[in-house]
């Protein structure tokens, strides 16, 4: 069986992964000209933790990880408002950055990876799909498996218009790191974040005397800025705190992550031979975290409705499907509950959340809130990462 997979980020390497594994030939395009590394820091723990144990990757992703011990608030002088202090390993969560997590996959995979590239033209039989890549060479293949992302490529294609199935949450997104020492030691092990009504601005240290920052903030258009570092400066650069000093050093794009912060609702997840898989389908959007997570479970759910049930893609893409459409929903469900928490729209709610850090000094209530308050959430299948019923049935 062949597959050609649209898309090198942590879903499709993942299903590469387990397809490879099983004998099947696989190749994948990806859009971006290299590798991308980097990202923002994500909280990973829960049924993509199973499914990175089950592929040999827990050592790694323990020597790649960032121990944050202290989520904070502060204010435009950088007084901490409020906090709320994580022991380590707090609650079986692995903090670490995205492109870390895709890289750690990367290594253990064997398949080709095309950069540079993408899907222009599909055409469906009964016996395969035929691929038009941007090259203009084509590929015949049993399946096509869409894992580029919100802005899907192969959905559009094959599905229709992204505005059929992208639901915008008001909200932009940006991220970027830069070198810097002096401020990478004063922030620490620690997650620092600045917020005023509808707008976030946090940090975190990584390795080698980095920064890491990230940024939120309400806007009822959902177009980007013709010049997205620009209008970043312009619109946190009189907040404060560390900013004045970090924003002198955003970047443009590629290397300044920009977008939408958007979900994505689809009544089918596949047509024919080709599936989708990741943020093209089932994206969850920042404010509810565990993508990287939802990604890697999907991957390994499809891979065993593939390599377990016989020849028929469409039935095994129908089982992957019903698998993992509940799940994803409920994450879908707390990330748009979680806005008022993570972009405070008012001074009332900033109030609220820092009393609520407060109460996390109880004896039991930190558990409870860091998965409310976190900056990535920590809410997934179930109360406890680690909890009967957190894998999707088969």
């Amino acid at each position: 069986m062949r597959a050609v997979v649209c898309g090198a980020g942590i879903a499709g390497l993942t299903l590469a992964w387990h397809l490879e594994r099983a004998g099947w030939d696989v190749e994948l395009v990806e859009r971006a000209g290299s590798f991308r590394d980097g990202g923002y820091m994500i909280d990973f723990y829960g049924p993509g933790a199973e499914v990175a144990a089950r592929m040999g990757l827990s050592e790694r992703l323990r020597e790649l990880r960032y121990e944050v011990n202290e989520l904070g608030y502060v204010d435009g002088d950088g007084r901490t408002t409020s906090r709320l202090t994580l022991p380590p390993g707090a609650y079986g969560v692995t903090s670490l950055l995205r492109g870390d997590l895709a890289r750690a996959v990367a290594d253990r995979v064997r398949s080709p990876v095309r950069y540079g590239l993408t899907v222009d033209a599909v055409e469906q039989g009964s016996g395969g799909v035929r691929v038009l890549l941007s090259d203009g060479t084509w590929r015949d293949a049993d399946l096509l498996v869409g894992a580029d992302g919100v802005h899907s490529r192969v959905r559009e294609l094959v599905f229709g218009p992204r505005e059929r199935f992208v639901r915008y949450l008001g909200h932009h997104v940006a991220a970027y790191s830069l070198d810097h020492e002096e401020l990478s030691r004063r922030v620490g092990v620690r997650y620092r974040m600045l917020t005023v009504p509808g707008m976030m601005a946090g940090a975190y240290a990584l390795r080698g005397g980095r920064l890491a920052m990230l940024f939120l903030h309400r806007e009822p258009d959902p177009a980007w800025p013709a010049a997205p570092a620009a209008a970043l400066r312009e619109r946190y650069g009189h907040l404060g705190w560390i900013l004045p000093q970090v924003l002198p050093h955003c970047p443009d794009p590629p290397e300044l992550y920009y977008d939408q912060v958007s979900q994505v609702e689809m009544d089918a997840w596949s047509r024919g031979r080709v599936v989708l898989l990741g943020d093209a389908c089932q994206a969850v959007s920042l404010f509810a975290g565990h993508g990287a997570s939802l990604a890697m479970a999907a991957a390994r759910v499809l891979a065993e409705e593939l390599t377990g049930g016989g020849p028929d893609v469409p039935a095994a893409a129908a089982r992957y499907e019903a698998r993992m459409r509940g799940p994803v929903a409920r994450v879908q469900r707390f990330g748009r509950r979680f806005v008022k928490w993570m972009a405070p729209p008012s001074r009332g709610r900033i109030a609220a959340r820092d009393w609520l850090l407060r109460l996390a000094a109880l004896p039991g209530a930190g558990r409870l809130l860091a998965g409310r308050l976190g900056p990535g959430g920590h809410e997934l299948f179930s109360a406890s990462p680690h909890a009967p019923g957190s894998w999707p049935e088969r």
